[in-house]
């Protein structure tokens, strides 16, 4: 867990108006560094609080995936169609540093909250708003989720086996990657703005990120001509020992040996040193054109014993390699565990264990302090701050605006 010191983002304070995925994922990253962000949600909620996997947890509006992305963040209910909550978000966008949203573009400047009117409100706000395909361009208005930019991207395209067809990434990668794009851009602004003391709009597109990290494979094809198929569990490298391979009757071990020591290694621990002699296997063009062969010696040796000892066995000899781990064996994994990386916080409903920031800082890094909150639990020391007196409040209650 990391300590109590100042964290990157003490004293910044987000108005989040993001829902689903992407726009949360990337406010959360704020949020765990220090940020107070402050979630926008319509009365009763966004949907995403209602997930299909747990009756228990849906029914309280806490699904898990939603659960995962909100801790750290205070919550205000807001209708906004109605006129008091608009001048509640700009009074509230007055004091803010950053404004996130990911509603179809232009739908905030109709409710007269987008960018240029919360920027004349507050010079210094920096407004980050998430779409799938960008605030302009033929695309802008399409509504986007993670499948569409998938497949969209080419991700589908290189991803599973030649026989099955384009296969969906097992997670919302597009959704991760705009959320973490548009975190690294909100840094980017506010440290920007350390020197030029200037607010200014970020335009976060899903399918502009992915396709960042996609660059290699766009790189190969704009300067070879050459375009990815579906690989499989096969390397980017190409390696036929950079694969998934069987063990045993039922288990399975991925090996990435990619370099000519590694490959000797390898020969070592299956016990076959002298294949390093062999034409078929001298070089990686001999071992790319003899693949299915090499496969079955390996496979062979794979046959005895189980993957935990082969594991073990091949991280000795320096031939790297992993047994494929479900979610419940990687998150008990010891290395995880060291790093503290799934935290701890307790919650009306029991203790809940949720994953922090992706790395680690030397003092003031990320760190779980809150539970995710219900729809409206912090309005009415939200609104105190902002200049609202208790009567004020209560009136916004009764008349549905909180």
């Amino acid at each position: 867990m990391s300590d109590q010191a100042a964290k990157p983002f003490d004293g910044i304070r987000v108005l989040d108006f993001t829902q689903v995925f992407a726009g949360p994922f990337g406010s959360f990253q704020l949020a765990l560094l220090g940020a107070d962000v402050i979630k926008v949600e319509r009365p009763g909620g966004e949907e995403m609080r209602n997930g299909p996997l747990s009756r228990e947890w849906s029914d309280r509006g806490m699904a898990p995936g939603w659960l995962a992305i909100n801790a750290n963040k205070r919550n205000i209910a807001l209708d906004l169609k109605d006129p008091k909550a608009i001048e509640i978000v700009k009074r509230l966008a007055a004091k803010a540093d950053v404004v996130t949203e990911n509603f179809r573009p232009g739908v905030m400047d109709r409710l007269g909250i987008g960018y240029e009117a919360l920027s004349a409100i507050n010079p210094r706000l920096i407004y980050c708003a998430v779409s799938g395909f960008g605030q302009n361009g033929p695309e802008r208005n399409t509504p986007s989720y993670d499948g569409r930019i998938q497949a969209v991207s080419g991700i589908m395209s290189i991803t599973g086996h030649e026989g099955t067809g384009p296969t969906r990434a097992g997670f919302a990668v597009c959704d991760a990657i705009g959320g973490m794009t548009s975190a690294f851009a909100v840094a980017s602004a506010l440290f920007q703005r350390t020197h030029t003391g200037k607010g200014q709009c970020i335009d976060v597109a899903m399918l502009d990120a992915t396709l960042t990290f996609l660059s290699p494979l766009i790189s190969e094809h704009t300067t070879t001509g050459h375009v990815h198929g579906q690989y499989g569990n096969q390397a980017i490298s190409r390696r036929p020992t950079a694969n998934l391979f069987k063990v045993g009757e039922d288990g399975h071990i991925l090996l990435a040996v990619n370099t000519e020591g590694q490959f000797r290694n390898l020969m070592n621990a299956i016990g076959q040193p002298e294949l390093m002699d062999d034409p078929r296997f001298k070089d990686w063009h001999g071992r790319t054109e003899n693949e299915t062969a090499l496969r079955q010696i390996i496979e062979a040796a794979f046959a005895t014993g189980s993957v935990a000892e082969w594991e073990e066995k091949l991280a000795e000899a320096g031939a790297p390699a992993s047994q494929v781990r479900n979610i419940a064996e990687a998150v008990k994994h010891p290395q995880l565990q060291h790093r503290d990386v799934l935290q701890s916080v307790e919650s009306p409903y029991g203790t809940l264990n949720l994953i922090g920031s992706g790395f680690r800082l030397a003092h003031g890094g990320g760190s779980i302090h809150s539970p995710p909150a219900m729809p409206g639990e912090h309005a009415d020391e939200v609104l105190a701050e902002a200049g609202y007196s208790p009567e004020e409040v209560e009136a916004f209650r009764e008349t549905g605006v909180i």
